[in-house]
């Protein structure tokens, strides 16, 4: 499969806007798109960490800061063996747009390290966690750049981030990351906010496109939130009959017990042996006949090269740019729905941000009121993007694209770093 840039793939979507510009519904123009086009702030940090068997690694981690027009800037840390600077580019511009759609007072950052977390020990996670920290204070904080966690993170990763960053400080401030354990300040419901989220999209678009109660669904990507997805469309009666991981999947048309697969996986360190089922490969999954496509692994799994042999009737993007632009044109024009990443998936981000409101406030909400505060969230969101949708008849991701476009726009302008069209009275 062609290997796509997600940054300037993502560069071609925000150009492709500026045909809407005439449109009244939107509040910039082709000028105003430019400031979008590079992130104000890239950190590139190199490091040595003597690993555990005595060996010294030198270390990539990167830290861009997209825009800050609305808020600090916020955004996850992954570990992966291939994250590059071009990947973190482009999920800190998602992640911009992101929180500009859900209306958070934040802008949109993103960290990864070059590592793969599956043949690093756990010792060895938490010195380059903590050196990456060590490198990188003076640029984050609780009113600067807020992480969180993201691919092969986790509360544990953030908790000595949080740590690291204290002690250099001299003072407590959990505010400064998010997605912390509970005991360190962390928010009720954080750990199935992502799929969560996504889950009170996903209700209002079958809604909207009159999906069937016992609808099928297949799911790729079976960590945290691939899993949580899987496991709340099935308890709403969803039949979900087919699951993968990173090292294959499987199907079985009855639909399976999500429960019983999570169990297996945690022992068997994978899901691709569950009995009773069809090895299918990743590939396959992403072209099933099944009436939803939830793509919950990586970028880049729906190209040009695939889009047209999609089958399914709507598409949840759980993940961060798994359809890219080439492609989202061919299924449009095949009349699939694609409900965006920087919609779908923003129950994150959103939990993220009320964790972050909790440690300002010294005041913690038990996990009714998070999930209640996080639908009326992402329900609003969901009902502002389809209102696009129907006014200015375009994709989900268009409309998305531009609410929060407008919204960023209109921050820059109200700051002077863009020509206001109203004069000031």
């Amino acid at each position: 499969m062609t290997k796509v840039n997600p940054f300037e793939d993502t560069l071609c979507r925000l150009k492709a806007l500026t045909k809407h510009c005439k449109d009244k519904a939107v509040r910039f123009n082709e000028k105003d798109l430019e400031l979008l086009s590079a992130p104000k702030r890239i950190l590139i940090v190199n490091f040595p960490v003597k690993m555990k068997d005595g060996s010294v690694k030198i270390i990539n981690g990167y830290r861009v800061q997209y825009n800050d027009a609305r808020g600090p800037t916020k955004g996850g840390i992954r570990f992966h063996p291939h994250v590059d600077i071009e990947e973190v580019k482009a999920l800190a511009l998602w992640m911009t747009l992101k929180t500009a759609v859900l209306d958070l007072p934040y802008g949109g950052a993103k960290g990864g390290i070059t590592i793969d977390p599956k043949s690093t020990s756990n010792e060895d996670i938490e010195k380059i966690s903590r050196e990456f920290i060590r490198q990188i204070h003076n640029f984050v904080g609780p009113t600067k750049d807020i992480p969180a966690p993201d691919v092969y993170t986790n509360p544990q990763v953030m908790a000595w981030m949080l740590d690291e960053y204290e002690k250099i400080k001299g003072e407590k401030a959990p505010g400064m990351i998010t997605g912390k354990p509970l005991e360190l300040g962390g928010s009720k419901g954080r750990d199935v906010a992502t799929a969560q989220g996504a889950a009170y999209i996903f209700r209002e678009a079958a809604d909207e496109y009159d999906l069937s109660a016992n609808a099928t669904v297949a799911v790729q990507g079976f960590g945290n939130a691939g899993m949580h997805i899987a496991r709340i469309l099935s308890e709403w009666g969803y039949r979900v009959v087919a699951l993968s991981d990173s090292k294959g999947g499987i199907y079985n048309d009855a639909g399976f017990n999500i429960e019983e697969v999570a169990e297996f996986k945690e022992k068997k360190g994978s899901l691709v042996d569950f009995p009773k089922a069809k090895k299918i490969t990743n590939e396959e999954l992403l072209l099933l006949n099944v009436d939803v496509l939830v793509p919950a692994a990586l970028e880049n799994q729906i190209t040009k090269e695939n889009a047209a042999n999609v089958k399914a009737k709507l598409v949840l993007e759980v993940a961060n740019g798994p359809v890219t632009s080439e492609a989202d044109a061919i299924l449009h024009k095949n009349d699939i729905v694609v409900v965006p990443d920087i919609l779908a998936n923003a129950g994150g981000v959103t939990v993220s941000y009320f964790e972050w409101v909790q440690n300002n406030s010294g005041y913690y909400w038990e996990e009714k009121e998070v999930l209640e505060k996080l639908e009326k969230k992402m329900v609003a969101a969901f009902k502002e993007v389809h209102e696009l949708v129907k006014k200015l008849d375009i994709d989900h991701r268009t409309a998305a694209y531009i609410l929060a476009i407008n919204r960023i726009v209109e921050a820059e302008k109200k700051r002077g770093n863009l020509t206001a069209e109203e004069k000031v009275k």
